[in-house]
């Protein structure tokens, strides 16, 4: 069977991104081009880098020209866009930028520039996109400045920013850095999942089971389903009906109940069935005892969160989000500040923020005013245990005649969780008889650890 139809499938994100880059990157030749022969004074027939219209990708499909088409990038934009691209997909076009000025036997100041550690090529700062769009120009290039700010696209969707500076130099000198999840959204067209690590210490979880594995009462149901249109209509909501101004732009919710009633499994169902990443931050990572450095690992997770299509997971919350304490020293004022910190955070955030807590009660009073749902996931009834039951194990394995299920429902009050360690243990004890058969004793032995673990006897 020939592959190459499935091979093109796979390749289309790609390659579209690499036909219309192809096309912006001869546009931007042109423009580099003319920009060196009006500032040297060469008699061209353009009078400025405007008569050189970049091409018309209005049409296209590829990740590129949707970002183009849908921040109305202007031409300055996105020259300063393809400046940054260019160092990462075809080098050698900047590489006339490291010409020598003669009358001062080195390079041209005006041309900003900085060479990398490892690349021989031109790396673009600031001071080049200046020189590509301003020219000689004071007015374009104040105004270039402002591309950067916080509430333009570049900022606003952590796209581009310039590189800090030493203090006292200008600003224009840092090198022009493209984040790593829009560098491969341009070239390969995939997503940029980040690796946890010290840097974003949260892990992305995900479940193969679907919704209707989820046994829980129809009122948490129908909680769960709030969240749900959040992802769904949220934007529309704000944007379309004007309701920014009076809403907050994302959506947070606490989950409480005991060990093993759903939590974390509904946070993965709600990613699944909306099409958003999960990430469960690991708090281990995130709280520290130096001042300033939990403020500081938070900023790096919603920063990195932000205009994403993710749900973050603050399993085990109480560490972060507990109750305020009383001041008697300086650590109680900054485990407060901590908090003071979160709130605007969360409150800023737009994306979807879920905490999850063994008890409500343990949840500052501040964040649960704020929070737009908090959702109690009891222990499951009798009946919703038998479900459990029922699907818990393997299609391949054969329930002893004398299991019944009826009754261990009925008898053992477990959540969901504790269900699933029984039934691990009896699985695999009957795997190590090499045997397909789950024994009655193995699994009330599994049944009688998981109560031993709560401090309960059978």
């Amino acid at each position: 069977m020939d592959a190459t139809p499935d091979l093109l499938r796979m390749a289309n994100p790609l390659a579209a991104n690499a036909r219309d880059l192809d096309r912006e990157l001869h546009w931007f030749a042109d423009v580099l081009n003319l920009r060196l022969q009006l500032y040297f004074g060469v008699e061209t027939s353009c009078s400025s880098i405007a008569d050189l219209p970049p091409p018309d990708l209005s049409r296209s499909v590829s990740s590129y020209a949707q970002f183009l088409q849908q921040h109305h990038l202007s031409t300055e934009e996105r020259l300063i866009l393809l400046l940054a691209l260019i160092p990462h997909i075809r080098p050698q076009l900047l590489d006339v930028l490291w010409g020598k000025n003669e009358s001062i036997d080195r390079g041209f100041t005006e041309f900003g520039g900085l060479h990398g550690a490892t690349h021989s090529g031109f790396i673009p700062t600031g001071e080049t996109a200046a020189f590509l769009v301003a020219g000689d120009s004071l007015v374009d290039r104040f105004a270039l400045t402002q591309l950067f700010e916080g509430d333009r696209t570049f900022a606003r969707q952590d796209v581009l920013s310039l590189a800090p500076v030493a203090p006292g130099e200008p600003i224009l000198s840092g090198a022009l850095l493209l984040s790593q999840e829009y560098r491969d959204r341009f070239t390969t067209g995939i997503e940029h999942k980040p690796n946890f690590n010290s840097n974003f210490p949260a892990r992305r979880i995900e479940t193969q089971l679907d919704w209707n594995a989820l046994v829980l009462p129809a009122a948490v149901l129908e909680q769960l389903e709030e969240i749900k249109h959040w992802i769904y209509y949220g934007r529309e909501l704000l944007q379309d009906w004007d309701m920014a101004a009076k809403l907050r732009p994302g959506f947070t919710s606490l989950f409480y109940g005991a060990p093993g009633t759903g939590k974390t499994f509904s946070a993965c169902l709600l990613g699944k069935h909306c099409g958003c990443d999960v990430y469960r931050v690991d708090l281990s990572l995130v709280v520290s005892k130096y001042i300033g450095e939990t403020e500081k690992n938070l900023a790096k997770i919603f920063d990195l969160a932000e205009h994403k299509n993710w749900i973050l997971l603050f399993d085990e919350a109480d560490a972060l989000f507990g109750k305020r304490t009383k001041v008697d020293d300086s650590h109680d004022r900054y485990a407060n500040q901590e908090i003071s910190f979160l709130l605007q955070r969360i409150e800023d955030f737009n994306g979807v923020v879920i905490l999850s807590s063994n008890l409500k009660t343990n949840i500052d009073d501040a964040f649960l005013r704020r929070f737009q749902s908090v959702i109690a996931f009891p222990m499951p009834k009798a009946a919703e245990r038998l479900r459990i039951w029922k699907h818990a194990f393997s299609a391949k394995a054969i329930l002893d005649d004398r299991i019944n299920l009826n009754r261990i429902a009925e008898t053992y009050e477990l959540s969901g969780g504790t269900i699933m360690n029984a039934v691990r243990y009896s699985s695999l004890k009957a795997l190590s008889r090499r045997s397909q058969t789950i024994l009655l004793e193995d699994l009330e032995e599994g049944i009688r650890r998981e109560f031993l673990k709560e401090g309960r006897t059978l």
